[in-house]
């Protein structure tokens, strides 16, 4: 049963662990919309459907924003209790760190197993909806719009140019079309206006053009014939769309399941069943490595006496994202059968580990010991020398005049 400690530090660790995972998550997404808003835009495709590709993005980017969010929550809550002197207090009344921590790993196991669900489960085919979206948009699938002001290929045999078009792309202004066929026969027409029609056939529509004047040669005429017309429609054969391949061309599109059969399997090529191993304990590690998360918060949130230092906060960024970039590594190198998965990716979690507990014993069951004490004593010596570097940094030693 939860104590009023126990939903004090609940209520600290919510706050900041919520408003960290939407930062992060937002950050990424946001670099990764500029991206996309520019390769819908040159694919020709309808705007909205970026909302789409960033929906399928989620997951993955989720999958490094929480535990980026656990640690920072954790460590931010502990910060607090430390620099108002809360902490102190609640360990002299006889609560250690080890009774502390039992909200910090109430979040952290929650959090552990939803982290597993979307790596293991919802990111593989989250992430096969976006390539099967990218897809679409360079087949035309999409309905690809016309460019205004641009020659636009219909076909092998089919030229369009617009001048101006509104209401989405249905009325199209100062038209001009350019069509062959196979025999030798061409067709160059202008118009007023232009539009696009649907048909019984879905692989055919027509574009009907409005007050303009058409040009139609053939090998067997002395000369062009040239007409005015009111109303003329040109059909236009779609061109066939390749459907998109089956979900698991790369290993990120396999649930956990389905690594866990294509890695035991004899029957598996080699090449795909050490990749498929590799990206199972890939995943574990990552979401195994969450577990530690309490304890690193916890030794870097505490800074040295007299000191409200912020170097905790740097440091559990920079060691979270550098053991993902680190196991990023090892799993490309035991999917190219260099190491074996287990060795190349449980041993920097064995490491890492090893310097956590390592980093809490010596501030929960050292007497004044301080993990990053060194550090902190080095940066605040760096600090106060570029302090004194700088102009606004520097003091008049001159006595002022009489």
């Amino acid at each position: 049963m939860l104590t009023r400690v126990d939903r004090y530090l609940a209520r600290l660790i919510f706050v900041p662990l919520l408003a960290t995972l939407t930062l992060a998550a937002m950050l990424l997404l946001l670099d990764k919309m500029l991206r996309l808003f520019d390769f819908v835009v040159s694919e020709g495709g309808p705007v909205n459907i970026v909302w789409q590709m960033l929906a399928n993005l989620i997951p993955e980017y989720l999958g490094l924003g929480i535990p980026i969010g656990l640690i920072l929550g954790i460590l931010i809550a502990f910060r607090k209790l430390a620099l108002s002197s809360e902490l102190d207090t609640l360990r002299a009344v006889g609560l250690g760190y080890g009774r502390l921590l039992r909200v910090p790993y109430m979040y952290a196991v929650a959090l552990a197993a939803l982290n597993l669900a979307i790596v293991g489960f919802v990111q593989p085919k989250a992430r096969y909806a976006y390539e099967e979206l990218r897809f679409e948009l360079r087949s035309g699938a999409l309905g690809a719009t016309i460019k205004v002001g641009e020659f636009n290929r219909l076909g092998r045999r089919m030229v369009l140019r617009v001048e101006r078009s509104d209401q989405d792309g249905r009325h199209l202004h100062n038209v001009f079309v350019r069509a062959e066929t196979r025999d030798g026969r061409s067709l160059a027409a202008t118009a007023d206006l232009g539009t696009f029609l649907a048909t019984r056939d879905d692989e055919t529509i027509v574009l009907r053009l409005l007050r303009g004047r058409l040009v139609h040669d053939a090998p067997s005429y002395k000369a062009p014939r040239v007409l005015s017309f009111e109303q003329h429609d040109l059909p236009i054969d779609l061109p066939a769309i390749e459907a998109f391949r089956g979900r698991g061309d790369g290993n990120d599109e396999f649930t956990l399941p389905e690594l866990i059969q294509l890695g035991g399997s004899d029957a598996t090529p080699e090449k795909l069943r050490d990749s498929a191993r590799a990206n199972f304990h890939f995943r574990m590690v990552e979401v195994a490595m969450m577990l530690l998360l309490p304890l690193l918060a916890v030794a870097l949130a505490v800074p040295p006496k007299r000191s409200t230092s912020g170097l905790g906060i740097f440091l559990s960024i920079v060691m979270v994202v550098t053991y993902h970039k680190v196991n990023q590594y090892a799993e490309q190198m035991a999917a190219q059968d260099r190491f074996d998965p287990v060795i190349a990716l449980w041993t920097p979690f064995a490491l890492f580990a090893l310097l956590i507990l390592w980093m809490y014993w010596t501030l929960a069951h050292k007497p004044g010991g301080q993990p990053i004490g060194a550090l902190e004593r080095v940066f605040a010596k760096a600090g106060k020398a570029v302090g004194r570097l700088l102009p606004f940094g520097r003091r008049d030693t001159l006595a002022p005049a009489e």
